[in-house]
């Protein structure tokens, strides 16, 4: 546990929630918090033990709030909105994301604003700790009040029901926790419902979307500076002059990083005197768009890291005044913004991607061999590769379609304005996806690209990136399967010979 991520002392950072994202965790919970949660606690139990209507403590929920709930049935309603609620459907969120998912859940109730008991607290620790990750469905969750049924089957196994993935195997979770040496927990006032309120799924996939956007966009950046270069274009526009004048930092940036990616490549010095006056705008306007994607990106990092951070059940409890506050944190309105704006900017990368590919097969623009194959005719080289470009770039831009304004009316109009924010944030691993691949293509074809070059080489840092692949995947010499080669170069491009080039920029790393 020396290396165990502390919890309730400071925010999670980018980086953090990065690493649990990533890789299974060992965490522990700071004494500070453990105070701040008994004392949270107490004053939960002194709202149960008096008379004032006090929400989920021992009132119904919902358009049911008004119920009184006897004293003898508070601890079945916490079992029962558990129960109720684990309506989810469709397939199981991945280790990854209800891991992610745990550890935010675990920290939010760190804070002292939500009421529940050390030993509640305790048990997500040691589910973390033991690496037992309930089984979750992806589907069933509007974003209010709450992620409520995913969170819902997440806290089935405090109850000992539902099932738990262990060690890649799915199984009961009362078996899961007798093997591991733990036992179900019974429910004190308020415990089921700050366990199900809250934004932590819809917070966990778009994190784990922000990840592996990121990972696309420092590889696009690579791949888009490897097209460049196959096709002989200039690098008059990444000039900072230029992009001084119009003043976005991220364009600035990109610009920065395609000089340095480029910078002492004998490719480009062979034609620094050619006639041609301007590349086309996937070439050119790079530093524009993938400039303006950064911002979007860091803004919405921005945006994320706050609400991994934020307390976002109701109701909350202030243990310094004994008031107990009924609100709306569980609203994931500015994570539905956050996946959106996520959403366009991995359609414009991939978009812009699909140009550049576009360009590098056809030999009118490229002045390089028909679709990139040494005997084109007899081979077809990467025809179809740039058509399955331009199948996942159509994919993405349906799918880009904002979630944010499609609310619909919930719990008998109760919970009237909805977010989507979980809908947007899971639409958004399946454009990453898409994204990886259509890069892949860009990359393997820029590479073949370059290798029509020789004997002038590239860059040196573009040099890296291609021989990182080329131990992967070799030169096309007549057609293969390539479905195999776009497979391995989406594993390259995840490695750090390619991310390295250009991964600083993004808000997770450093």
């Amino acid at each position: 546990m020396s290396t165990a991520l502390e919890l309730g002392t400071r925010p999670l950072g980018l980086a953090e929630l990065r690493r649990i994202y990533s890789e299974p965790i060992q965490v522990r919970i700071h004494e500070r918090a453990i105070r701040a949660v008994r004392d949270s606690h107490a004053a939960t139990m002194t709202l149960a033990s008096g008379e004032a209507a006090a929400y989920g403590i021992n009132t119904g929920f919902g358009l049911l709030a008004q119920t009184r709930i006897p004293t003898a049935q508070r601890t079945l309603l916490q079992r029962n909105i558990i129960l109720s609620h684990s309506a989810g459907v469709g397939p199981l969120l991945d280790d990854s994301i209800v891991r992610l998912m745990m550890v935010l859940k675990l920290a939010s109730l760190l804070q002292g604003f939500s009421g529940v008991s050390e030993p509640l607290v305790k048990f997500l620790e040691g589910l973390i700790n033991l690496r037992l990750y309930p089984c979750v469905p992806a589907q069933g969750s509007v974003g209010a009040s709450g992620d409520l049924a995913p969170l819902a089957h997440m806290s089935l196994a405090v109850l000992g029901l539902g099932t738990i993935r262990r060690e890649g195997r799915i199984m009961p979770a009362k078996q899961a926790l007798e093997q591991a040496g733990m036992d179900p927990l019974e429910l004190g006032p308020k415990e089921g419902l700050a366990l199900l309120n809250g934004t932590q799924v819809s917070t966990a996939l778009a994190l784990a979307s922000l990840f592996e956007l990121e990972e696309g966009f420092a590889a696009a950046m690579v791949s888009g500076a490897m097209s460049l270069d196959a096709l002989q274009g200039s690098d008059v526009p990444f000039d900072p002059r230029i992009h001084s004048l119009r003043g976005h930092a991220g364009q600035a940036q990109v610009a920065q990083v395609y000089r340095e990616l480029l910078a002492g490549s004998e490719i480009r010095e062979s034609h620094r005197t050619c006639e041609r006056v301007q590349d086309p705008y996937s070439l050119r306007c790079q530093p524009q768009v993938m400039g303006a994607c950064l911002d979007l990106v860091m803004q919405s990092a921005e945006t994320l890291l706050t609400e991994a951070n934020a307390v976002t059940d109701n109701p909350l409890i202030f243990a310094t005044s004994g008031e107990v506050l009924s609100g709306g944190n569980f609203h994931a309105e500015p994570v539905a913004f956050a996946a959106d704006v996520l959403a366009l900017a991995c359609a414009e990368i991939g978009s812009i991607a699909e140009r550049r590919i576009s360009l590098l097969v056809d030999p009118k623009m490229s002045g390089l061999p028909a679709f990139l194959a040494l005997d084109s005719g007899v081979n077809s080289g990467f025809m179809m590769a740039q058509v399955t470009a331009a199948a996942l770039v159509a994919e993405n831009r349906m799918l880009c379609h904002p979630a944010s304004v499609d609310s619909i009316p919930t719990s008998a109009n109760q919970e009237d304005h909805v977010s989507m924010a979980t809908h947007g944030a899971r639409r958004l691993l399946t454009m990453t996806g898409n994204l990886h691949h259509i890069i892949a293509i860009e990359l393997l074809a820029a590479c073949q690209g370059l290798d029509f070059r020789k004997p002038l080489k590239t860059s040196g840092a573009l040099q890296q990136a291609h021989e990182a692949l080329r131990a992967r995947v070799p030169f096309a010499t007549q057609d293969r399967l390539l479905a195999e080669d776009i497979e391995a170069t989406a594993q390259v491009i995840r490695t750090r010979p390619v991310q390295s080039l250009a991964d600083f920029l993004l808000p997770s790393f450093g």
